[in-house]
């Protein structure tokens, strides 16, 4: 199991919002890109992922910018990689809908993802932004 680079990234550039002021001021994409090294379209389109995800909030216009929705200790790090790819699932056969696997009809395996993927969101989500970011807690 990888990460998607987009996925990496999002973590990178939270760890580096909460560590610049979390919740309690803004940011804006450009300052954000200097400090990680990220290209700027690449944070400009985290920035809406996440906030869609609603782990940040932005605001356009003059003292605008962005910031992160609650404490860093309140977000996990498998709600920033789903804000990005989207539910943790090791297998599509667990999708609702999908119907591409040969092995569907007969596979003994199927019913045990969700438990599978239950222990890897819960080991995930065990895990704060806070702790990636070095902030005490």
């Amino acid at each position: 199991m990888r990460l998607s680079s987009l996925a990496d990234y999002a973590v990178v550039m939270m760890s580096a919002a909460a560590r610049h002021c979390g919740s309690s001021c803004r940011l804006n994409a450009t300052t954000l890109a200097e400090e990680t090294g990220l290209p700027l379209p690449t944070v400009q389109k985290l920035v809406s992922r996440l906030s869609a995800g609603g782990l940040i909030e932005s605001a356009r216009g003059t003292g605008g910018g962005f910031r992160l929705s609650r404490p860093a200790a309140a977000i996990s790090l498998a709600e920033i990689i789903e804000a990005v790819e989207g539910p943790i699932a090791l297998t599509t056969c667990v999708d609702e809908g999908r119907h591409d696997c040969a092995l569907e009809g007969d596979c003994r395996v199927k019913p045990h993802w969700n438990v599978v993927n239950g222990a890897v969101r819960g080991a995930l989500g065990g895990v704060s932004l806070a702790s990636l970011s070095g902030i005490p807690a």
